[in-house]
């Protein structure tokens, strides 16, 4: 069925660098969600073009994780996703910029352009790439997404898992597009978690943004 991605395991690759130590402090105020009442249709979090709901609050399963001011996200720019995004009106708008300066320009008139934009993962509390002791992921605060790939209008489904090699000029693009709008930028050359999504986060370093 059109849109439909596999998830295989992926067994080994060389460990990357490290991240930076610990994200940045946010700032606080532009980045709350404006309340329901006052967002016009189409503009959730105060930005015209990112469609969707406020939530109540997520109250995390374990110290760490939860969301205080989140929205779910439909759709940004007239192109829905697969799966509505849980995440944080920073991240959303975020989303935003990538998709409108990073993403539709990368896939441009092929196929008829974008019909949909195909999402694995945005709110999960969890740690980092599932693994046993590692770190809270930036998922379980609603400061994630994980992109993999797109559905063209003609039905034809690009994937990051086999799209990197079939498409590398588009994905790379998208991919290279994310730095800068996110702190945090992971394809498939970053390791083995990776190969078949891009993961972005909005966890701001002081060395700047992490981009593999």
């Amino acid at each position: 069925m059109p849109g439909s991605l596999f998830r295989p395991g992926v067994l080994s690759t060389p460990k990357p660098l490290p991240r930076p130590a610990a994200p940045a402090p946010r700032a606080s105020g532009p980045a709350s969600a404006p309340t329901a009442a006052l967002s016009p249709r189409g503009a959730l979090c105060g930005t015209r073009g990112i469609e969707g709901t406020q939530i109540a609050p997520i109250k995390g399963e374990v110290p760490g994780c939860g969301l205080s001011d989140g929205v779910k996200v439909t759709a940004i720019s007239g192109i829905p996703f697969s799966d509505p995004l849980t995440i944080d009106c920073a991240t959303a708008q975020a989303m935003k910029t990538w998709i409108d300066r990073g993403i539709v320009p990368a896939v441009g008139r092929k196929g008829g352009g974008i019909a949909r934009i195909e999402i694995f993962a945005s709110y999960t509390c969890r740690p980092r790439n599932n693994q046993r002791g590692a770190k809270l992921s930036e998922h379980g605060q609603g400061r994630a997404v994980d992109f993999g790939g797109v559905t063209l209008k003609n039905g034809r489904v690009i994937d990051v898992l086999t799209g990197w090699k079939s498409e590398p000029r588009m994905l790379r693009a998208i991919h290279a597009a994310a730095c800068g709008p996110f702190g945090t930028v992971l394809g498939p050359k970053s390791d083995r978690f990776h190969l078949n999504h891009i993961h972005v986060d909005t966890a701001y370093y002081r060395s700047g943004p992490y981009c593999r």
